[in-house]
Parts: structure tokens; C-alpha cells; sequence
């Protein structure tokens, strides 16, 4: 079967960006990984409308992806702080490639806004596509790839 003859209705990158690929939710996860917990943090960091923000958190907690935390400051009612599950920390390598396609391709002229290192030796931290087997980095051309066993015929 050719890749034109599977059915997409159950593809995993459709059903990944039915949960997590909208703007907004990919930017409250980078601000989670980030270290940002608190609604109101959120809202002034990214800049969206509280409705928006409270149905992207919802649906992240609703599917694993963050979970919440209840605290209260002295005097204030409780509240929830909203972590990222390890389903949530398992996006990070999305969020990563997505800064270093950005800082390649969409340039911000005085830099980047984030300088990622890696902790013990300084170097600079990038994503790269490996196989299971600890080859070096794999460009497109060295991936073989084929309908899985969950392949439906296209109709």
C-alpha cells in the first residue's frame, strides 16, 4: 500500500494537533515549561482573554497534559496552579524544535530570545531525529517509512 492509498482519519499527527495545535495552547505550554503555574501569570505573559485561557487549560488538564495544584496566598480564597504531567513534559522536544526552526527560519534580528544550553558543558542544546538503535542525527532521506499495522485503505 502506497502512502496516497492510507486513510489520515486516524493519524497521529491530526489527532496530536486536535489537542495541542493551536497557538495559544502551544504557547501555554512553553510558558509551563517555562515555569509559568498560575493562571493570572499566564494570562499577562501570553497576553489572551481570560475565556480563552480558561478553556485551553481546561482541555490540557481534561486530556493529562497538566494537571492542577491547589494553593492559596494568605487571606485569598484557593486557588490551582496548572503543572505539566510527564504527557505534558513529553511535548518539550515539540517545543524545542519548534524555537530552533524559528530561530533558523524566522530570525529575530537582534537574536534570540532564548539562548538554550545544555547545563554541564555549555553547548548549545538542538533537536535532532535518531533512530532506537543511537545512530547519529538521520536526515529524511536515511528514514525509511511505511503504512503501520494500524494502516487503513483510503476510501
Amino acid at each position: 500500500m502506497e502512502w496516497l492509498e492510507v486513510s489520515t482519519d486516524n493519524c497521529p499527527v491530526q489527532r496530536t494537533l486536535d489537542l495541542v495545535g493551536e497557538k495559544w495552547t502551544l504557547l501555554i505550554l512553553r510558558d509551563a515549561a517555562g515555569g509559568v503555574r498560575r493562571f493570572d501569570d499566564f494570562r499577562r505573559h501570553i497576553g489572551l482573554s481570560e475565556a480563552v485561557l480558561s478553556d485551553r487549560l481546561r482541555k490540557l488538564t481534561a486530556a493529562g497534559v497538566l494537571r492542577t495544584v491547589a494553593y492559596r496566598e494568605p487571606g485569598s480564597r484557593s486557588r490551582n496552579e496548572y503543572r505539566l504531567t510527564r504527557k505534558g513534559w513529553d511535548l518539550w522536544p515539540v517545543l524545542v524544535a519548534l524555537r530552533q526552526w524559528g530561530d533558523t527560519y524566522t530570525p529575530d534580528p537582534e537574536g534570540p530570545v532564548l539562548d538554550m544550553r545544555h547545563a554541564e558543558c555549555g553547548a548549545p542544546v538542538r533537536v535532532v531525529v535518531e533512530c532506537a538503535g543511537e545512530h547519529a542525527a538521520l536526515t529524511p532521506r536515511e528514514v525509511s517509512a511505511q503504512p503501520g499495522p494500524g494502516a487503513r485503505r483510503r476510501v
